[in-house]
């Protein structure tokens, strides 16, 4: 047995006590996880499980990677927190990584995708009124969308179940259909036929809660066009996609276009809360209290994100994430037309993949999650017909085919 089996089965752990002193916000599957290594989980009962959620596509480096736990380690022994009132050097490292490593000129650092998007809302409006003089700005974001779970941002996530309940919402938000060039151009019409009010479009390059849904290059790149004709800010959400997820460093290059305005997070830190918003220096509008956080862009965070940042490239985690994960969707696609039926496409890119269930079928998302987890794999839903694969970027081969088996496995215990 192994230390960490044997650590993890010597845990006690009581979920009913649990229950009474944590909210109830999220429906949990009944396992306490507890120890982790590579692409590896236990829970408390000892037993293993193969991680293809990676906290929702954050532990870019799986769980206790050397150079993560060296990163977090030299970091925490050195500085761990002061305030942005002093320039904080590590700060001004993972910004100048960020920027040498894609399209922005400007970073500003929080601590969760939905303050990334905050930022980037706030920055749109800012621009709107002083660049674009216009006094009641829209942005236009999709539907199907997921932005975040502040007021702004869920009114921003064009999908009603997380709104309900948390009106009234946000002014100044609109939504269209995800990839329909038609659909978006008549609500810009819409929207400035009597005065100009489109001021930002707000988008996912993939929309991971909305299904694994991949943006269309020619859709990405007419909507680049008519920012550019009309003065509007481009802004991608890179939450999930982005960090080298997608087999790129940005979920952007796969479209062939640069945003104004993106924003990342998630597997930014590799599991360390930090978020990002980034913009080009033509809508550098964000002035000196204009926004601000007490923990954002703090020595910990920007230390080990620079450790995240910085594997990526020395363990050539962009090319492992692109043949995982065309062997990954080869897998599934093999699934799928054993299961006519039941599976109707596996689309993704690099390691953010999703298998898409027949209308028609009965199976849910969850059922199969379920069954997933029976055979030792961890898998998450991303809606009620889509099974979300998102392992961490130094998966291997092996686990790659453990987790198509497991799949295989889980289907057939699903429908039987």
């Amino acid at each position: 047995m192994s230390p960490i089996v044997a650590e993890s089965q010597a845990l006690a752990f009581d979920a009913a006590l649990f229950d009474t002193h944590v909210m109830g916000t999220y429906g949990r599957f009944p396992i306490a996880l507890a120890k982790g290594d590579g692409c590896r989980v236990w829970d408390t009962d000892g037993r293993e499980y193969l991680d293809f959620v990676a906290g929702i596509a954050t532990c870019t480096l799986g769980h206790a990677h050397p150079q993560f736990v060296e990163a977090v380690s030299e970091q925490v022994r050195k500085l761990h927190h002061v305030s942005n009132l002093y320039y904080i050097p590590e700060q001004g490292e993972l910004a100048q990584w960020l920027t040498e490593h894609s399209c922005a000129d400007r970073v500003f650092f929080c601590n969760s995708g939905a303050e990334a998007n905050e930022g980037a809302i706030k920055l749109a409006r800012k621009y709107a009124h002083t660049v674009l003089n216009i006094a009641d700005p829209i942005i236009l974001t999709a539907n199907a969308s997921f932005h975040g779970r502040t007021l702004a941002t869920i009114t921003a996530t064009g999908q009603p179940k997380y709104q309900k309940n948390f009106n009234p919402l946000v002014p100044g938000f609109d939504y269209v259909p995800y990839n329909d060039l038609a659909a978006i151009e008549a609500k810009i019409a819409e929207h400035d036929r009597n005065e100009r009010r489109v001021a930002a479009i707000m988008l996912e390059a993939l929309q991971g809660e909305g299904g694994v849904n991949p943006g269309d290059a020619a859709y990405f790149q007419r909507i680049r066009q008519i920012c550019d004709e009309k003065q509007i800010l481009l802004i991608l959400d890179e939450v999930q996609v982005g960090m080298g997820r997608s087999g790129k460093y940005w979920g952007y290059e796969n479209l062939g276009i640069e945003p104004d305005v993106f924003t990342s997070a998630k597997g930014l830190g590799g599991g360390i809360p930090i978020g990002a918003l980034l913009c080009k220096e033509s809508c550098n509008v964000l002035k000196p209290g204009d926004h601000a956080s007490t923990f954002g862009g703090n020595p910990f965070v920007c230390g080990v994100a620079l450790s995240i940042c910085r594997t990526l490239e020395t363990e050539n985690l962009l090319e492992n994430a692109r043949e995982r994960g065309e062997q990954l969707r080869g897998g599934l696609e093999a699934i799928a037309a054993d299961y006519p039926e039941t599976i109707a496409q596996v689309r993704g890119w690099g390691l953010i993949n999703g298998l898409v269930l027949s209308a028609d079928t009965p199976l849910t998302s969850i059922a199969i999650v379920k069954a997933a987890m029976e055979e030792g794999l961890l898998l998450v839903p991303a809606g009620p017909k889509v099974v979300r694969f998102v392992p961490p970027l130094i998966v291997s081969a092996a686990e790659i085919d453990r987790a198509i088996a497991a799949t295989r496995q889980a289907l057939t215990r699903s429908m039987s």
